[in-house]
């Protein structure tokens, strides 16, 4: 499952929070690569394991990729192989160009890897529900969900919503499985 949206929208707070709710003995470590100013560089990684799953034992990969445009390179190596998206989108006004451009990014590499938003499993996540000067829900999904995929509300940094977007991630991509 990996986490996409534009360049400080929340996806490695994301991480970091599933981390630290998490029973170290269903996780692996978080692996971040970060630049000197706290940026993601090439992705973060986390593991779960969170028991039987119409009669398998699934792991689950958790990567980010980096929001930045000029790392497009990298976030196309990271979709390689995905199972599911968690789309994080950032709710403030301001950054609403940045949340349409890099979901447009994610169509777009998710069409040269065979797929499309339309059919596959993602959900988005509109993030920093807790700052001032947010766009509506309405907004948020008449501009970016015209898919029709579920969402949820969130703030990252306070854990809200954290795990309840994880949750909904996990099962959009189970409901995907054929067994």
């Amino acid at each position: 499952i990996v986490f996409y949206g534009p360049g400080l929208g929340g996806k490695t707070t994301n991480l970091e929070h599933i981390y630290k709710q998490l029973d170290p003995t269903v996780r692996s470590d978080l692996i971040t690569l970060k630049t000197k100013e706290e940026r993601t560089l090439y992705f973060d990684f986390l593991q779960l394991e969170l028991g039987r799953v119409k009669g398998l034992k699934p792991r689950f990969n958790l990567y980010t990729v980096p929001g930045q445009v000029y790392y497009d390179y990298s976030r196309k190596i990271i979709l390689k192989g995905v199972d599911g998206v968690v789309f994080v989108a950032d709710s403030q006004k301001s950054r609403m160009g940045d949340n349409l451009d890099s979901l447009l990014d994610l169509e777009k590499n998710l069409i040269e890897l065979g797929h499309s938003l339309e059919d596959f499993p993602w959900i988005i996540q509109y993030n920093k529900r807790d700052l001032p000067n947010l766009e509506s829900i309405e907004m948020l999904q008449s501009k970016l969900n015209f898919f029709g995929a579920p969402y949820t509300e969130a703030a990252a940094v306070n854990g809200i919503g954290v795990i309840e977007t994880l949750k909904k991630s996990i099962t959009e991509v189970i409901s995907k499985v054929n067994v």
